[in-house]
């Protein structure tokens, strides 16, 4: 019997052994949101860091030239992909937050 099938018997038919299998290897979907929640969050080019850090494109502008957070920036010819996490971690900030 699989899981699938053993998640659809209702538990008063299930036996002892079958309850204990469920309880241990049933919980799939847990599994599935801990992996989403490791994928990194991404912002794309100096719009999408003008949205992480609540400015405008020009504050964005300088906040990209200055530096702070270049290691969470990817720059390929005019494409820009920002780590947010990083990137908001290097700044000093945490999300939804001011300057820490």
């Amino acid at each position: 019997m699989n899981i699938v099938e053993l998640r659809a018997k209702p538990i008063w038919q299930m036996t002892g052994e079958e309850f204990l299998f469920l309880q241990e290897h049933g919980n799939f979907r847990q599994n599935v949101n801990a992996q989403t929640a490791q994928e990194k969050q991404y912002v794309y080019g100096v719009s999408g860091i003008a949205r992480l850090f609540n400015c405008s494109i020009p504050t964005a502008s300088r906040i990209k030239a200055s530096g702070k957070i270049d290691k969470a920036i990817k720059q390929i010819g005019r494409k820009i992909v920002v780590d947010a996490e990083l990137a908001l971690e290097l700044a000093g900030r945490k999300e939804g937050g001011r300057r820490a």
